[in-house]
């Protein structure tokens, strides 16, 4: 028997198969079916010309309660207004996207998807558009085009805003845009004809050799000083009868820091490729790591081959963590996200500035050249996939500049 009650959570989950139906109480019209699998359904039955008609708006799988009840009242404001809102879906998404502004899609729908991404980084993006483009959220959604944020580029350039920020912030948008065209918001957008002020990307910043022995002996002291700390701490609980610390004492490493960068001056991978690398990506007897393509910039696989100096290193340092799947991870054995802080202050006490952390690829890629490797070997290790991104290193061996060129013509 179907039963009369206000649709929420609660009722919908006491809802029995016998019941077969539930009719809400606040919106006429605006009911639930159960099926005999048990699957949950909303619809929103109207007449129109005496005749009965039931409109479909979701699965319960899809939908919660209050999202049913939404779009719900949304089709009832629509039939009330004269709209057959079962005749033609496709004419009631077009009213629907019509009166839709970009403000609206991005805070009820694309902010929502980027929390269920990174909730740490959404509010971030989500700020930077609205911030970044106010004199257009209250603009409906299919009328933003190109000239639009054309106009925009040309104004915050104007005002000696750096080409990186406006290019951060227009691609932003455009990834906005591009989920729109999915969900089928909108047919499609021409953002991508917006033309961005491109920053000369030639910095190389590598170490000299008294800099990078310095970084290394700054990597060593750190690991000294942890060590001493747990060994302090560890009097301390022992004087108060309290449990102890592991030690470090009796390990080469004290954390993933030394051997991350250690890794990353040798085999010139990018922070992320360093970080989403495995234990089985390393062949420690053919001695070489891969690069999945998943992991790559490029997206494509590479294999890097290890120097004596970093497969003593990783062998070292995976005796330390036999039961890990990362190569560098938390404790919960998950990939490490943040470096900032414990790099920053190795290159303080180093007392190295104006370096990255992704300089040491830069690094790596410098010291092959200088020793005479070819641009195109060095462009394969890296994993460019255009010789001309490497040609910035060109000018450390003047010799084969006039090689390096010839490639690509």
């Amino acid at each position: 028997m179907p039963i009369t009650k206000k649709i929420t959570v609660s009722t919908i989950k006491s809802l029995r198969i016998e019941d077969r139906r539930i009719n809400d109480t606040e919106i006429h019209g605006f009911h639930a079916r159960i099926s005999l699998q048990g699957k949950v359904k909303y619809y929103f039955y109207y007449r129109v010309d005496g005749k009965q008609r039931n409109y479909f708006i979701g699965s319960g799988s899809v939908l919660s309660p209050n999202q049913a009840r939404d779009k719900a009242k949304e089709v009832a404001g629509l039939v009330a207004s004269g709209v057959d809102v079962h005749i033609d879906k496709r004419e009631l998404k077009t009213i629907k996207t019509t009166k839709l502004t970009l403000g609206t899609y991005l805070e009820e729908t694309y902010l929502p998807y980027l929390e269920s991404l990174n909730p740490k980084t959404s509010r971030h993006a989500y700020r930077v558009i609205t911030s970044s483009f106010k004199s257009i959220l209250k603009k409906p959604l299919a009328e933003v085009n190109a000239w639009d944020i054309q106009k925009w580029v040309t104004e915050r350039r104007k005002l000696g805003r750096s080409p990186a920020t406006v290019s951060y912030a227009v691609n932003r948008l455009k990834a906005a845009f591009n989920r729109a065209v999915e969900w089928e918001w909108i047919e499609s957008h021409n953002l991508n004809k917006v033309k961005l002020v491109r920053e000369e990307n030639t910095r190389v910043r590598y170490l000299s050799e008294t800099e990078e022995r310095t970084l290394m002996r700054s990597l060593r002291n750190r690991d000294e000083q942890i060590r001493a700390q747990r060994r302090s701490g560890n009097r301390h609980r022992q004087e108060r009868n309290q449990g102890l610390y592991p030690t470090f004492d009796n390990v080469r490493f004290v954390d993933y820091l030394e051997p991350l960068v250690i890794t990353a001056i040798n085999t010139g991978l990018r922070r992320g490729e360093l970080l989403a690398l495995k234990w089985g990506d390393i062949d420690f007897e053919q001695q070489y790591l891969s690069v999945r393509a998943q992991n790559a910039k490029a997206k494509k696989s590479r294999n890097i081959p290890l120097n004596d100096t970093v497969l003593e290193v990783l062998e070292s340092w995976q005796l330390q963590n036999k039961k890990r799947e990362y190569v560098f991870a938390s404790r919960s054995d998950v990939p490490i996200k943040d470096i900032k802080k414990p790099w920053l202050r190795v290159l303080q006490e180093a007392k190295i500035t104006d370096f990255r952390f992704h300089d040491l690829r830069h690094h790596f890629a410098s010291k092959l050249v200088m020793v005479g490797v070819d641009l195109n070997t060095v462009r394969e290790l890296l994993g460019h996939s255009d010789l001309k991104m490497t040609l910035r290193y060109a000018h450390l061996a003047p010799e084969h500049k006039a090689a390096a060129v010839s490639l690509i013509g």
